[in-house]
């Protein structure tokens, strides 16, 4: 029960914080404890997004003539200000997401260099002039912004991600209307409130918070919504997709079911670190964690010592506590599934060898922890090896050779991260070619990617159509006219 008074937040519409027009609020608790509240927030409605959106439409005809390197210069700003406040944005970001307080100031910086980034590569960011016959014409392409952009964020990086969306969207000239996710409202808030105390203009950006269910819709399917840049779960990617006008554009992170395969020949050390570091980081709770471990025949018990030793040496606990590497799923409904889906490890007839319980006692009791989970002997077909659980459980799956592990690997409806661990050059570059996925990694974590370079998936891990991060990040929020000028 909250019993404490705590701060109430507002929305950010048309450049004033405002309360919503249903005048309900919702709370935003700490994963650790329940008891603790981290704010009140704004249970937003369609009316409240109706008019973020005409706020966002009337701001955009003077951002998108803006100069650019004014723009650039809001990025650079609202960047010092999230630098300057890393110590406390963590601390906030823990209590809310319920990460380490170390991996909260890292996703605090890499958000600060996401905006310095963008507001360089924006300014170079531009089209063609194209050779051609007539000596008096000259033909070339413009970028030019979309428009009103929806941005619709997840929980587990809930800084990261709304900033690699709302900055190429901003430095290219859109205007934006932002809800992130209902159980990480506060850090959101203050990427906004960032952004708000650089001086962007009144529209360019607004902030909603709120159900999916209550607000969702409307943020896809308004006529003044050009775009909309989605990171969640396949099945709302889904629905989001299906309901986007035949001219709105849409971008879309989803889900994934990441294969590590262990080669033979593999360093056992380093495949087991690899798996622990990919499957256990963020509680499991990362598109990119690694789900399936699939391991040659001859190497496959060593392996699982190794596994369970390195797994079993985790501490789990409250983020702001020093040495934890496991901290508390994000909310009771994470709980629930990766319980539901251990049992179902069970029922399926793998071999539970580490884990896997939910954690009760003294200072978890108020928390939704659970044992990291160790499954061996799994069938490929069964549902802990075929659908996302996003959690801390591994599959485990033996192969005789490299072909089926590579069959095994492709046998699954996503296609967003996968990784092998060997020391043999010519079954890494061969694995770079046969798996199906849009990130690919030799000797490295299915976890993790680059700011400057392209991320997305294949098959249900993505629409396949705009990488988000990098350069490329930027073609999304931009359209091509093309211009034959006679003289």
């Amino acid at each position: 029960m909250i019993t404490t008074k705590i701060e109430t937040f507002n929305n950010y519409i048309n450049g004033e914080w405002q309360e919503s027009v249903s005048k309900k609020t919702f709370f935003s608790v700490n994963p650790a404890n329940t008891e603790d509240a981290v704010g009140e927030f704004q249970a937003s409605n369609e009316q409240d997004v109706k008019i973020a959106i005409e706020a966002a439409k009337n701001a955009f005809p003077g951002w998108s003539q803006t100069a650019p390197s004014k723009r650039a210069a809001i990025l650079n700003q609202a960047a010092s200000i999230l630098e300057q406040n890393v110590a406390a944005l963590a601390e906030e970001l823990t209590r809310e997401e319920g990460k380490h307080v170390d991996d909260a100031k890292n996703e605090v910086i890499r958000s600060a260099q996401t905006l310095r980034y963008y507001a360089v590569e924006g300014q170079s960011f531009t089209g063609e002039t194209f050779p051609n016959d007539d000596a008096n014409m000259k033909v070339s392409t413009e970028r030019e912004p979309l428009g009103v952009v929806s941005v619709i964020t997840p929980w587990n990086f809930p800084l990261s991600i709304p900033a690699r969306k709302i900055a190429p969207a901003l430095i290219t000239g859109n205007t934006v209307v932002f809800k992130p996710s209902s159980d990480t409202p506060l850090i959101a808030f203050r990427l906004v409130e960032a952004l708000a105390k650089a001086g962007i203009p009144k529209g360019v950006i607004n902030f909603v918070t709120g159900k999916a269910s209550d607000v969702g819709d409307l943020l896809v399917t308004h006529p003044a919504v050009r775009a909309v840049t989605f990171t969640g779960s396949t099945a709302a990617g889904e629905d989001i997709h299906s309901k986007a006008s035949f001219t709105t554009r849409t971008q879309m992170e989803l889900g994934g079911k990441n294969p590590l395969i262990v080669m033979d020949d593999a360093d056992l050390d380093l495949a087991a670190t690899l798996t622990v570091n990919g499957a256990y980081s963020l509680t499991g709770q990362a598109c990119t964690g690694t789900s399936r471990v699939i391991v040659l025949k001859e190497v496959k018990e060593e392996f699982i010592q190794k596994l369970v030793q390195k797994t079993s040496a985790l501490k789990i606990g409250n983020g702001f506590e020093a040495g934890v590497k496991i901290g508390p799923l994000a909310n009771e409904k994470q709980l629930k599934n990766v319980l539901k889906y251990i049992e179902f490890g069970r029922e399926d007839g793998a071999d539970l060898v580490y884990g896997g319980e939910q954690i009760l006692a003294g200072e978890f009791e108020k928390g939704y922890y659970v044992e990291p989970a160790i499954f061996t002997n799994v069938k490929p077909n069964s549902r802990i090896a075929k659908e996302e659980i996003f959690g801390p459980v591994v599959a485990v799956i033996e192969v005789d050779t490299y072909e089926e592990a590579i069959a095994v690997a492709n046998d699954v409806e996503y296609g967003l991260s996968a990784s092998i661990v060997t020391n043999n050059l010519k079954i890494a570059n061969q694995f770079t070619k046969d798996i199906q996925a849009g990130t690919v990694k030799v000797n490295r974590t299915t976890t993790g990617n680059l700011m400057n370079a392209p991320f997305g998936g294949l098959k249900k891990s993505s629409t396949s159509t705009f990488r988000e991060s990098g350069r490329v990040g930027l073609e999304f929020f931009t359209q091509l006219k093309t211009v034959y000028m006679g003289y």
